[in-house]
């Protein structure tokens, strides 16, 4: 059987001009340019042929709009040989050429002719696929991906980290005259420092800055020559150098391979707030094997309170809560109150919530480690098949049919390099090429799409390519089952009443 030996590929145009050119032998320019050159003549308009033979060498050519891709062999070579390494050819050209037109060509002249040099070694064909001629230019690390997503999360976890102390350091240097708080009686340290933290974690970024603001544009009276407590100009500048840090980390980090809980918190709508707002916010954290195994799972919730208008501040504000879940109040909340009916009400009636400050009122935290306890479920089943493709199949169930989940993203990591053929899919799906993720996504799931699946192909032969698998989603009903209910006044009577109520991914993985 003759062997194939492959002296040029080019790339020329209809007149013979060499757009790129790679030589696989040896043979000079000047020969490889008149070969070039009379190619067009021999071209024969009414030939259906994709080959030219001469006295001394053969073409293979392909037509590409408004250029020609063109192999010349040596006559003696395998023509089915040949005619297979060109369509190898045409089939890697698309991989880095949208539109085949010369400036296209001439941008990605070296691309192409690296991956020229990963089809042909010394004239001869290599037995690699376009999936590996991919993975071979680009050599990027499936694992260095992995590494790269664990670091994004610690990244994460950093910066909500600094947003916490920054938000701690904003509300310890509050003036302590304030009215409305000092009426509230709420200590800041000492004892019930774990008190502060919990309404400090309910501050959002903006009131840090405007606090902060407005405490170092009072200024100060002076009393002789005391102790100074609590540089306030020294402090800012620490806060203000936290939060610059934390631009930088965002700023720094790299694009993620797994969509963050903010990106589905982000959809969620706003709420026009009423004189009484009630914020209600659960997080969860949780890890599973792909064997179905609970290895983590941590609910935290919070409950807080915003009083905007000082008319409506002796309140009580009545909650749904579930049985499963341990929770905590504020030390200046009836405690037994909460307990007995689930109102959540100070334990001095006469003194009234402070005005536009977030009060955290109420705390809870849940672990297990039961299959049971399982939100949404996700299997992945990956099936290596003998020549060397794996059939990967994914299915989620919502096993909590009270919750709704909205915005739910599924992250599968894929063999580096592959491009996934999906045969079907509930939602809709997307893939990462270049870091090579596949996302599939449901902008809905609940009692009514309680399961759904997704399988596709993909050229492979580890099943562990295929993990972890994260999750992403946000819901407005929270897994320990708290809600609002009503707001009324100590004195008698309905007070205006809105809320927010959702549950946010911190992580969510089966490994």
């Amino acid at each position: 059987l003759k062997t194939m030996v492959l002296l040029v590929a080019s790339i020329c145009t209809k007149s013979g001009k060499a757009v790129v050119s790679r030589q696989f032998m040896e043979i000079g320019r000047s020969r490889v340019e008149g070969l070039l050159a009379a190619f067009p003549k021999l071209m024969n308009s009414g030939d259906q042929h994709t080959s030219i033979e001469t006295d001394s060498v053969r073409y293979v050519y392909q037509p590409l709009e408004q250029l020609y891709l063109v192999l010349i062999t040596t006559k003696n070579s395998n023509i089915l040989e040949d005619l297979e390494t060109l369509r190898s050819f045409a089939r890697v050209l698309p991989e880095y050429c949208h539109s085949m037109t010369e400036a296209d060509v001439n941008a990605k002249a070296f691309e192409l002719i690296f991956a020229f040099d990963e089809m042909i070694a010394l004239g001869h064909r290599e037995n690699v696929t376009l999936g590996q001629v991919r993975v071979f230019t680009e050599m990027e690390s499936h694992d260095e991906q992995i590494w790269k997503m664990q670091q994004r999360n610690k990244e994460r976890e950093a910066k909500e980290h600094m947003k916490r102390k920054a938000k701690e350091l904003a509300h310890r240097e509050r003036p302590s005259g304030m009215g409305s708080v000092s009426s509230m009686s709420f200590p800041s340290q000492g004892s019930s420092m774990g008190a502060t933290s919990m309404s400090s974690t309910s501050i959002s970024s903006s009131s840090i800055s405007s606090t902060t603001t407005s405490a170092a544009a009072k200024p100060k009276k002076k009393i002789g020559r005391g102790m100074k407590l609590g540089g306030k100009a020294k402090t800012s500048d620490f806060v203000e150098a936290l939060m610059k840090e934390d631009d930088q980390v965002t700023l720094d980090a790299p694009t993620a391979l797994a969509p963050k809980a903010s990106a589905a918190a982000a959809d969620t709508p706003a709420v026009d707030r009423d004189a009484v707002h009630v914020i209600i916010e659960e997080r969860i954290a949780f890890a599973a094997s792909r064997d179905g195994g609970v290895e983590q799972m941590e609910v935290k919730g919070q409950a807080s309170v915003l009083v905007s208008d000082p008319d409506y501040g002796k309140i009580r504000v009545a909650l749904t809560k579930g049985d499963t879940v341990t929770y905590q109040t504020h030390p200046n909340v009836d405690k037994s109150l909460f307990q007995s009916s689930g109102v959540i009400g100070l334990k001095k009636p006469d003194r009234p919530f402070p005005t536009n400050t977030d009060v955290g009122v109420l705390k809870w935290r849940f672990q297990s480690t039961d299959d049971n306890d399982i939100p949404l479920m996700v299997t992945c089943w990956p099936t290596v098949n003998p020549d060397g493709t794996t059939d990967v199949n994914i299915e989620y169930e919502l096993q909590n049919t009270s919750l709704v989940l909205n915005n739910v993203t599924i992250t599968v990591p894929l063999p580096a390099g592959s491009t996934p053929n999906v045969a079907s899919a509930d939602g809709q799906y997307d893939v990462d090429s270049r870091n090579s993720v596949l996302y599939w996504r449901l902008p809905l799931v609940d009692a009514e799409s309680q399961t759904g699946t997704i399988e596709f192909s993909v050229d492979g032969r580890d099943a562990d390519d295929f993990f972890p698998v994260l999750v992403d989603f946000v819901s407005p009903v929270t897994f320990a089952g708290v809600s609002v209910t009503s707001a009324e006044l100590v004195s008698g009577g309905e007070a205006p009443l809105s809320s927010e109520c959702q549950l946010i991914v911190d992580s969510y993985e089966f490994v």
